[in-house]
Order: C-alpha cells, then structure tokens, then sequence
C-alpha cells in the first residue's frame, strides 16, 4: 500500500486493483487525524495487502476511537476485524442493516457497534463530522460523511473512476489524470456500480445532489478515485449527466474467452 498525507488532516492508504479491460481501480481507506482519530474503510479483504502496516505508519492502532465502514463489501472491510483487535477503544460505525450483512461472515462485537444513519452527526472533540448517503452507490449500507473543519468529503464509491495507469490510480492528486479520462472513467463507474441510475426518477436523484451542493467541500475523498481538491463543482455538473450516460454492458462468455486467449501467449513466454 502507498500512504500520503493530505493537508487538512487526512492520510490515505492507497491500494488498487487491475481490472481487466478497464484499467486501473483505486481503493483507497483514510485516516482522520482529529482528537478522537477516525479510520475510514480497512482496505481490500485479499491476503498480504498490509493494511495494518500502512495504518501504523500514520496513526497507533490502539489510539484509533472511531472505524467508519461506509458499507460492508469486501474491498472495505479487508482488515476490519484485525483493527477491532488492535484499537480496544475504538467503535465501528454503521448502519443496522450494514451490521446485519457484516455478521453474514463474521460475529460481531455488539456492545462496541456505532449505529449512525444519514443526516446524523457524531462529535470527534475537535470536530463534528455528519453522516449523509451519498447520491450513486451500490449498496443500502452505504453512508459516508463530510467533516466540518478540514472540509472534506467522504463520499464511499461516489465519484470513483478506474484510472488507465497504475501510478495513476496510486496518484495523491487526481488532477494528475487526463480531464478526458477522468470523466469517462467516472460514468463508466457511475453506471457499472450504480446500474440502478437509469430506472430511478430523475428528479428525484438529482435532488440527492443538493446536499452535495450545499456542504461544497474543498476535498473530496472517494475510495474508488485519488483525492480531488478543489473539483466540486466539477464533480456535481458529472453527477447530473450520468442519467444520459450510457448504461454499462460488461463483456459477455465470448469475450472472456478472447481475453483468456490473449494470455496465453504471455503465459507461454513464462
């Protein structure tokens, strides 16, 4: 994993994954630094990513009061019940129904869960932080949070995009990016990860961007995407076009067999 620290008291702990025939997708966890230290997602639930690792360099685990899990699929739960282990003070915020699909795979600790649900805040002694559900996700589980102080947003997998490179989706910046690239790789994610945009209202989605609107956060901090500082207003006007965008079809049996052809020439070289 690769950590930098951003300004206004955030580090990220970047991972990604290759994803075949789309490129590069960041899964980024983060850390708040305020008085009661937040840690945001726990990485990828693969062996020897070394979350734990990562996490030490920026905060002790046993300092850690606060997990936030914006929603349990695996690519943020990865070392969730080793940081329970490893910060015996610390509460893990959720949903009722994200601790529900958490205890599917893995009892937990009842008296140390944190329900909180969107347009709840919680206080961190140096600052409040506020739980809202972002507009495109792909789980009912999901909550993510603006922080009133270092004014950044914590937006789950809204706004992610697969990055072409590597060393793009490890970028600190996402304006390292291509603006062209950036924006086909977020509605190809809006769409794949959020399929449902094309069925819903369209009034009604676009009135969950007006919370967005009205925090207009310096930062935002998407797992799925490097930091974007600065690119708010850019990343509402994407929001509002993803309805027209053009809904994701993956590849289908013949594809993956051409794809698994294409490997074996490589494979053979080996």
């Amino acid at each position: 994993m690769r950590v930098h620290r951003l300004e206004r008291d955030v580090s990220v702990l970047n991972d990604y994954l290759p994803v075949p025939g789309i490129g590069f997708l960041p899964v980024n966890a983060f850390v708040l630094h305020a008085k009661e230290p937040l840690v945001i997602d726990t990485g990828l639930g693969l062996p020897d990513r070394g979350f734990m690792d990562a996490l030490g360099t920026v905060v002790e685990p046993r300092d850690v009061r606060w997990i936030w899990l914006t929603h349990p699929d695996r690519d943020h739960t990865g070392a969730l019940f080793e940081l329970l282990a490893a910060a015996p003070q610390a509460r893990l915020i959720t949903t009722y129904i994200g601790a529900g699909i958490m205890s599917t795979e893995h009892p937990l600790p009842m008296d140390r869960l944190y329900l909180l649900n969107p347009g709840q805040s919680l206080d961190l002694g140096d600052r409040t932080v506020r739980a809202f559900r972002p507009p495109l996700f792909d789980s009912p589980a999901t909550v993510g949070f603006y922080d009133d102080k270092s004014r950044t947003c914590f937006s789950s997998d809204c706004f992610g995009a697969p990055m072409p490179t590597e060393s793009l989706a490890a970028s600190d910046d996402v304006r390292d990016a291509p603006p062209d690239a950036l924006h086909a790789g977020q509605h190809l994610w809006a769409t794949l990860d959020s399929p449902w945009v094309h069925t819903v209202d369209t009034d009604r989605y676009l009135a969950t961007v007006a919370p967005l609107r009205d925090m207009d956060p310096d930062t935002i901090c998407s797992t799925h995407l490097p930091p974007a500082v600065g690119l708010t207003s850019r990343f509402i006007d994407m929001l509002v076009s993803v309805p027209q965008a053009d809904p994701f079809v993956g590849p289908d049996q013949h594809a993956l067999e051409e794809m698994l052809a294409s490997f074996e020439p490589a494979q053979a070289a080996t």
